[in-house]
């Protein structure tokens, strides 16, 4: 994001997230069995989740380490050339947060922010539970931004992407 160019108008690309290859292994099953532990419990984060999730989140990454980062930023960079303004977010395992990237928006001015995320069919936790949920709060805690989830998508629309994707040259065939 270029924060110190202020943008009235923002596109949030919002992916799952992966863990880069490199974080130790013996971190992420702590974080997991914390998350479960949490979880199936009802309890609030404690003082280690967050601290390990912090430290996963901010692994440093690159292409090498982290595909899955690679291509999201890889499709913001061409939506960038459609729709202007676009920064990332994660919905774990990696920075910036949802909750992160807005307020890194509105620190800047930003007053229109459009949600999208990657993930392209009902049915996932992520996207129908945790982001409306997380959306509204940072609607909550920023009133007077206009907030909007672009979701769910139309599920033909999405065919036709694959159905593109599937088209084979002639000389192919």
């Amino acid at each position: 994001m270029n924060a110190g160019r202020p943008h009235k108008r923002a596109v949030v690309l919002v992916g799952h997230g992966s863990v880069a290859a490199d974080v130790p292994r013996p971190l992420v099953q702590r974080l997991r069995a914390l998350e479960a532990e949490r979880k199936s419990s009802g309890a609030k984060i404690s003082d280690e989740e967050r601290e390990l999730d912090a430290r996963i989140r901010h692994w440093p990454r690159t292409p090498a380490t982290d595909r899955y980062k690679a291509g999201i930023d890889s499709i913001a960079e061409e939506l960038r050339t459609h729709v202007g303004h676009v920064v990332v977010a994660f919905n774990e395992y990696c920075a910036p947060s949802l909750e992160e990237a807005v307020g890194a928006l509105v620190q800047v001015g930003t007053t229109r922010i459009t949600i999208v995320t990657t993930m392209l069919t009902p049915g996932g936790v992520h996207s129908e539970v945790e982001i409306p949920e997380t959306v509204r709060a940072l609607q909550e805690a920023h009133p007077d931004v206009v907030l909007r989830y672009a979701w769910p998508f139309d599920l033909g629309a999405v065919a036709k992407l694959l159905a593109a994707a599937c088209e084979l040259p002639t000389d192919a065939r």
